[in-house]
């Protein structure tokens, strides 16, 4: 599973839902895919995938301001 974050601070593309805090993470199944997301948003140079590892886990909780365990994820398309 991969997320998109942000080149220069690490903080991930979220969706925002009512009621949920912090925003949930969305994910791509694939690196591929999650590139492809990227490219057709033109954010080639601004957004890198992340392949969700619990290192890449407590970078993502870093960058959000919030710990692991309240964060939660959510497929695209979701």
């Amino acid at each position: 599973m991969y997320a998109i974050v942000y080149k220069s601070d690490g903080f991930p593309i979220c969706r925002q839902v009512a009621g949920v805090t912090p925003d949930p993470v969305v994910t791509w199944n694939t690196e591929d895919a999650a590139k492809a997301f990227i490219s057709s948003k033109g954010g080639d140079a601004d957004f890198r995938p992340v392949q969700l590892t619990d290192d890449a886990m407590d970078q993502i909780a870093k960058a959000m301001g919030c710990a692991v365990e309240s964060m939660t994820i959510e497929p695209y398309p979701g």
